[in-house]
């Protein structure tokens, strides 16, 4: 569940959905190795102010939904996430290596999209054409 993240001049709910695929999209996640990323993803959480809210796998890419600061690019969040969770999978898992010939463990690209805590992009959309308008009581309604 994302929270309120309070700093000493802002106070932020970043949420992120990230997609990731293995490198030449082969089919490298099993439950050990869902296991291992889960790991690695709970000692990320302890070193970066990211958190992850949910990962999961589907065979060929994982999906990361995090929560994370607003110094944090979210360019920087994925790449520190590709790089840390493929350093320790090819250390612990080195069968997940000889798979992938040796090379990289994730491909080049990824997709990322932000997440709403609080409305959908529509709700934000039609509150910001009625500014303005004032409702009675002389507030608009966000939700």
């Amino acid at each position: 569940m994302s929270k309120f993240i309070h700093k000493s001049h802002n106070v932020s709910v970043l949420m992120y959905h990230i997609v990731c695929p293995a490198k030449y999209r082969r089919m490298v996640f099993s439950e050990t190795l869902d296991a291992k990323l889960k790991e690695v993803c709970t000692e990320i959480q302890k070193r970066y102010e990211i958190e992850f809210l949910e990962v999961g796998s589907d065979g060929d890419h994982v999906h990361f939904l995090v929560q994370s600061v607003p110094l944090m690019s979210p360019k920087k969040i994925v790449q520190i996430i590709k790089s840390l969770t493929a350093r320790e999978i090819f250390k612990s898992c080195p069968e997940v290596k000889k798979q992938l010939w040796g090379g990289a463990f994730w491909s080049d690209g990824y997709f990322i999209s932000t997440v709403g805590a609080h409305g959908t992009e529509e709700m934000i959309k039609n509150y910001i054409q009625q500014q303005g308008k004032l409702e009675e009581g002389g507030q608009l309604r966000l939700f």
